[in-house]
């Protein structure tokens, strides 16, 4: 039922890195090195990125994660602070330092990321016992996976324990305890997190169904598979949907799926069918990659709601 004229509360337990961005007519060779165009920083982090982007969106959210104590730390605060991110459980480490990530971009908007976690992975799981009474009055966890799995873990847990819906995010990729995916309400790979899940190879629509399929037998309550430009496959109580995505002209892909995460987290905690948030959230994603950059290429939900409202067959409503 949707939820009308009610802020929902989403709280995202995850990741801080800050991006360091160099622009490039084309990405390398293996040991070639190639002028590039530009260098700038932004701030950002699967579970930042996630969390600005539910907060642009009109959701009430809660942070948790470590920063370093250095100044990437300080400017990662106060740019969660600017965008109305509640901050009070991020924790800040003394030895680690705020995680970095090195993001290269070509012409056409394909990167490649390598991320050093640092504080990211000092996070632990019993610093999560201060954070259960605000998980337990949420509408939504969100998860991912660049801090320690065990703190993945230990967060599904709790929410599992308060009948709080997860949605967690499978990336980076990596194996995963198979007893973590019974207590996902809504988990969202893309093409290569869902094979790495699955053993299957997801190259088209078919095979994308057959990996989704196969994830509800391991308990997920819920799959969609993020498509990039070709938008998303969403399975659910064994029905099988294809949500085509919007054409737009990349300029960085950086976020994008962050973005979709944070969106469908806020459409279904309002209350969306499950086909109605993911093309919500396929807008959202099309808009980020049309600006540089991670949390800066976040778009607002008014940017969102015109952006549907262009396109013929669908409105998305906005909250009276």
């Amino acid at each position: 039922m949707e939820k009308i004229g009610i802020q929902p509360k989403i709280v995202v337990v995850g990741s801080f890195m800050m991006d360091l961005v160099v622009r490039t007519p084309r990405l390398p060779n293996d040991g070639e090195t190639i002028i590039g165009n530009s260098f700038r920083r932004f701030p950002g982090g699967k579970g930042a990125n996630q969390a600005v982007a539910a907060a642009r969106l009109g959701a009430n959210v809660t942070m948790v994660g470590k920063l370093g104590n250095d100044e990437f730390g300080q400017e990662m605060l106060a740019t969660l602070q600017t965008e109305n991110v509640e901050t009070k459980n991020v924790l800040f480490d003394n030895q680690a330092l705020t995680g970095v990530g090195s993001v290269t971009v070509d012409s056409t908007g394909n990167n490649r990321i390598v991320v050093v976690p640092g504080a990211n992975l000092h996070f632990i799981p019993e610093e999560l016992r201060g954070v259960e009474d605000t998980i337990s009055v949420s509408d939504m966890l969100i998860l991912q996976l660049e801090m320690d799995v065990s703190v993945v873990e230990e967060a599904s847990c709790i929410a599992s324990r308060n009948n709080v819906p997860v949605l967690l995010n499978p990336a980076p990729a990596q194996p995963l305890n198979m007893e973590i995916l019974k207590r996902v309400t809504y988990l969202t790979p893309n093409e290569t997190e869902a094979e790495l899940l699955t053993g299957i190879k997801v190259v088209d629509g078919s095979s994308a169904a057959e990996a989704a399929k196969y994830l509800l037998t391991k308990g997920v309550k819920n799959v969609v598979i993020t498509l990039g430009k070709h938008g998303a496959l969403i399975a659910e109580r064994g029905n099988i949907e294809y949500i085509e995505g919007f054409s737009v002209s990349p300029v960085d892909t950086v976020a994008a799926g962050d973005s979709f995460n944070g969106a469908f987290a806020v459409a279904i905690t309002e209350g969306k069918p499950t086909i109605e948030a993911v093309k919500f959230a396929n807008a959202a994603g099309a808009l980020t990659v049309t600006k540089k950059g991670a949390i800066p290429s976040l778009p607002y939900r008014s940017d969102v709601e015109r952006f549907l409202a262009a396109q013929q067959g669908f409105l998305y409503r906005a909250k009276s």
